[in-house]
């Protein structure tokens, strides 16, 4: 096995420790940071993902999987950004006003990450102008990620979408909604550009997004 390999199957132990020390030999060894951070760390965010989406496994250890990826991207980024690397694309995610929940959010955020896509928290219980001040002040966010698990809070969800079309944002992101209440036929209604049901799927479908 190469250290990508290794570094590969010690994300998916969650191994954090192990991913430190092998991305390190990797760096020392002259591997390039982008090939670290693709063949590497990425990979086995690309099985975690399909994993959890079979319920092959399940929330903690993509947890602490996620956890392992982001110990051996956070030693890549000094070199990623002299190297001049762009990520992926740049996202925004929340919890919409009225709901506290956040495991399902911080999930997504994760496997989002795990994508190489660089994502901003804004929390729970968020406003729908936060989200629109968030994205008038940073030009170059997407995507926004808007998570609803209370179908009391549905009304929110809707409100904030339209609140970013009427802020005339709809030419500079797309809208991914997403919670245990959310429907594809819901969302349809209130003008997302996506929709998903898992967290494995959200991250698959914002690479997607940001890729058309």
């Amino acid at each position: 096995m190469s250290v990508l390999d290794d570094i590969s199957a010690a994300v998916q132990a969650g191994k954090k420790n192990d991913v430190e020390t092998l991305v390190r030999q990797a760096i020392d060894d002259g591997v390039s940071a982008k090939d670290i951070l693709n063949g590497g760390l990425l990979a086995a965010m690309d099985i975690i993902g399909p994993k959890f989406r079979n319920n092959e496994i399940f929330v903690p250890e993509v947890l602490v999987a996620a956890r392992a990826m982001n110990a051996g991207t956070a030693l890549l980024k000094p070199l990623l950004m002299e190297a001049g690397a762009e990520p992926l694309g740049k996202a925004v995610i929340g919890t919409v006003k009225g709901d506290m929940h956040d495991i399902g959010k911080n999930l997504v955020r994760m496997m989002i990450e795990g994508k190489g896509i660089e994502i901003e928290d804004l929390g729970v219980d968020v406003a729908p102008e936060v989200f629109v001040n968030y994205v008038q002040t940073h030009p170059d966010v997407q995507l926004v990620c808007l998570s609803a698990l209370l179908t009391t809070t549905l009304p929110s969800l809707q409100e904030t979408v339209q609140a970013l079309k009427d802020a005339g944002l709809s030419s500079q992101v797309k809208i991914l909604v997403g919670g245990a209440p959310v429907t594809q036929e819901f969302a349809d209604q209130i003008g997302a550009d996506g929709y998903t049901a898992d967290a494995g799927s959200a991250a698959a479908k914002a690479a997607e997004m940001l890729a058309a």
